[in-house]
């Protein structure tokens, strides 16, 4: 137990999750404080001492089950079951059957015979015949066996009965058939990694069934799935970055010795400064103005981006945002409601960004907001300019970007793409990156996370 503790630690490390030596330490202590027979209770007590942040949970649990498996060997399981149990009698390598019972179980069963008809499922239909070394279980051969997906109507007759469609009782019904398949997905899932694991050891399985973390998923390579993670995770970052930025404010509220109160205050002690006298601190709180490209290549970016920004806007002293991909406009207005939502809905249909043919033109865009838009851009002005620099082989407005960033305290370019990337194929990244104070590349909340907290200094 103690060395797949230490085992199960570094492979959180391994994939991003911060686990100190302290942390594993108490990992340690907390296996004299659980009943080891209950899997779950183990569960509980080794996340409380490892796992720090919600965003971590799905990564730790699919290692927990690679390095604390609910079973053991790859034979198929051999239950003695009784004449009642829901299962007898049941042929796992017969699709048929496995479907029939598989409608039955979602609507009757508990989690434990489902877990059950799961293994029985990957065990009866998931092996292949594979090299050596090869893969040889695969979730996808039992799913596409008894294709779950495709019951919900049946189901949904025999739960509604004569009720009539497209009611509240229907959408009920729905919502718990799919999380209960989802739920049987999963299992399988669990079963087929546990397999693997059987064969090739948790370290080679973890590489290829852990998702990355949220924060270091690339804005532009993400899935649906991980969009939705990552939307869920711009609160809890800007609440860090806010809290994180006032502490660091009250710390630097001292400016710089005030030399004459000083002497003056050492005139009572004999000339020995005993008493140092500050001058009051001013802390710099930046305007923003926020130029993002919102073309389809980057529009995942340019959206967390937004949302982290006005999320952090108490933080700056006003925030003025412009979206463009042939031409630009301004969309601070969208944002004033709070609905961050259908703020990017107005964007999508209200803004005027498509001057010629909808394809990315960085050129014309920046002598759009240089004409239109100059007064938004003062000394006080922190500029970021979001995008990838991909300009279709078009004129670059290269003048119009310098006497922008010219008129800014500061100005930025957030890239999402690798910097191995960069000036490969339309890229223009070399063109733009002298004409700004610094080119950053941005792939991911973790780095957007440190640069925001670089922007906004005590």
């Amino acid at each position: 137990m103690l060395d797949r503790t230490v085992e199960l630690v570094e492979a959180l490390r391994r994939v991003g999750v911060p686990v100190s030596l302290a942390e594993s330490i108490d990992a340690v202590r907390a296996l004299t404080s659980v009943d080891l027979l209950r899997r779950n209770d183990l569960r509980e007590g080794l996340a409380a001492t490892t796992v720090k942040r919600p965003a971590h949970r799905a990564a730790y649990d699919a290692l927990f089950d690679l390095y604390f498996p609910l079973g053991v060997g790859t034979a198929a399981p051999d239950d003695d079951l009784g004449p009642d149990d829901p299962l007898s009698g049941l042929d796992p390598t017969d699709p048929a059957a496995m479907r029939e019972a598989l409608e039955r179980l979602l609507l009757d069963a508990d989690d434990t015979t489902l877990r059950r008809l799961a293994r029985m499922a990957v065990h009866g239909l998931g092996r292949a015949d594979a090299a050596p070394g090869r893969q040889s279980w695969f979730s996808y051969r039992v799913l596409r066996a008894l294709s779950p997906e495709t019951l919900m109507a049946g189901l949904l007759r025999r739960l509604l009965g004569d009720a009539p469609p497209g009611g509240l009782a229907e959408q009920v019904a729905r919502r718990t058939i799919t999380e209960r398949t989802r739920q049987f997905e999963r299992y399988v899932d669990a079963e087929v990694r546990r397999l693997l694991t059987e064969e090739k050891g948790p370290e080679a399985v973890a590489k290829t069934a852990v998702k990355g973390l949220p924060e270091h998923v690339d804005f532009v390579r993400a899935s649906r799935d991980d969009l939705a993670e990552l939307r869920r995770t711009v609160l809890p970052l800007a609440r860090r970055l806010a809290t994180r930025l006032a502490a660091r404010r009250r710390l630097g509220r001292r400016g710089r010795l005030d030399f004459r109160r000083t002497v003056r205050a050492s005139l009572g002690t004999g000339g020995v400064p005993v008493v140092t006298h500050h001058r009051p601190h001013k802390p710099h709180r930046p305007e923003l103005v926020i130029l993002c490209d919102v073309s389809g290549s980057v529009s995942a970016f340019a959206r967390f981006t937004l949302m982290l920004a006005y999320a952090l806007r108490e933080q700056f002293t006003k925030v003025r945002a412009f979206a463009f991909i042939d031409t630009c406009d301004e969309v601070t207005d969208f944002f004033a409601g709070g609905d961050f939502g259908e703020a990017m809905r107005r964007l999508s249909e209200e803004a005027e960004l498509v001057w010629f043919d909808g394809h990315s033109d960085y050129g014309h865009s920046f002598e759009v907001f240089a004409e239109r838009y100059a007064d938004a851009v003062g000394p006080r002005t922190s500029l970021l300019v979001l995008g990838d620099a991909r300009n279709n082989y078009r004129a670059t407005g290269a003048n119009a970007l310098t006497s922008i960033a010219k008129r800014a305290r500061h100005s930025y370019w957030l890239n999402p793409e690798p910097r191995a990337y960069w000036d490969t194929g339309d890229s223009a990244v070399a063109q733009y990156t002298p004409l700004v104070d610094e080119m950053v590349e941005c792939r991911n909340a973790e780095q957007l996370q440190a640069f925001v907290a670089r922007l906004l200094p005590v």
